[in-house]
């Protein structure tokens, strides 16, 4: 069978996608799965974080968000069986592409899929859940009462934090990087019929008459925000244009309000003394986001899963509802993740006809 493989060059503008003939084992592991892919979402693979974790290898697997139904299980599999409709997301140090129409996953990758909601819908969000959470709970331990700023609030990661923020009884705001970005924030709603907007205030970045510290401590009375997610910091006054919306940290850290949380994904971000020092007099936190270490310790399998599980059943109660593209067969999958890895493109799914 095939999947989509990342052909890795010299640097990481020479990589190519390339689609490639795969086999599938035969023989399942005590507590491996076979799941026949139904659908599969492309999400920009971090080549850099497979070199740090000596992972390379000439043929990076690529789609690890993944749904379908069980075919097989391995003989000390509990928490599945054939038939069953699942979604989990592959390891970090698989071998194989989640755009093959079979894949073998450990039973600890996986949880139940409920039958109502549609293969992309689930595809498309269960990463991007597990990055909401983990920033909101996990890092930022938000409550009830906050206020939080989202930076690229249109994101597929954006829209779903500010859901899942909005449910918790947290005030939002969130830049948008383009008009088009804006209206859609500004119609941003909690479910169908509802007038309430999800988003307190949209603040448009693009517009170089709006300045984003000045919003967000007008709308604080200069108090600040408890939380700001960010989607990626200007670090250089020459930046690509792709990045120069990009907040720079000292704005982020002015608008921090006293005892914040600062959740990075910015993941070359480097503080300066006087940087260091106002989050010192703030008593405000710096964290990065990184999704994989769930991945990183059997300790958190556990807390893992559950978070996954409460992903899929709110977006089974239409508390989480991602913003989701047409689907693409896998014969333009190739052009597909070239588009996101370049950043063309937020997410694209790929379906198994």
């Amino acid at each position: 069978m095939k999947g989509l493989y990342c052909k890795v060059g010299e640097t990481a503008a020479e990589a190519k996608f390339v689609i490639q003939e795969t086999n599938v084992p035969s023989d399942l592991g005590s507590n491996q799965v076979k799941v026949q892919v139904k659908a599969c979402a492309l999400s920009p693979l971090d080549l850099k974080l497979h070199e740090d974790l000596k992972l390379q290898r000439d043929l990076v697997p690529v789609g690890r968000e993944i749904v379908g139904i069980v075919l097989q299980v391995g003989p000390k599999v509990t928490f599945f069986q054939p038939d069953d409709e699942v979604v989990g997301i592959l390891p970090l140090d698989t071998a194989m592409s989640g755009l093959c129409e079979a894949v073998v996953i450990n039973e600890n990758h996986l949880v139940q899929k409920p039958e109502k909601l549609r293969w992309v819908e689930v595809a498309g969000a269960i990463r991007d859940g597990l990055r909401a959470y983990t920033a909101l709970h996990t890092l930022a331990r938000m409550a009830s009462g906050h206020t939080l700023l989202v930076l690229d609030g249109a994101s597929p990661f954006g829209v779903l934090s500010i859901q899942l923020a909005h449910y918790h009884g947290v005030k939002v705001l969130a830049s948008a990087l383009s008009s088009e970005d804006q209206k859609f924030l500004e119609q941003l709603r909690p479910s169908v019929g509802v007038r309430e907007s999800l988003v307190a205030r949209v603040i448009g970045v693009w517009d170089t008459k709006v300045d984003l510290v000045d919003s967000c401590l007008e709308e604080t009375g200069g108090l600040g925000v408890d939380i700001v997610i960010d989607s990626g910091v200007r670090l250089h006054e020459e930046e690509p244009e792709a990045r120069c919306l990009l907040p720079y940290k000292h704005d982020i850290i002015t608008l921090l309000g006293v005892g914040g949380h600062w959740v990075t994904t910015e993941q070359n971000l480097q503080l300066d003394p006087p940087d260091s020092r106002s989050l010192f007099l703030k008593a405000a936190s710096l964290s990065f986001l990184n999704e994989e270490v769930w991945g990183a310790s059997s300790a958190r399998q556990g807390r893992y899963l559950h978070i996954m599980k409460d992903i899929v059943e709110k977006l089974s109660t239409g508390t989480l509802r991602p913003q989701l593209e047409d689907p693409v067969p896998l014969y333009d999958a190739t052009v597909s993740m070239e588009m996101v890895q370049k950043k063309q493109v937020r997410k694209r799914l790929v379906i198994q006809l």
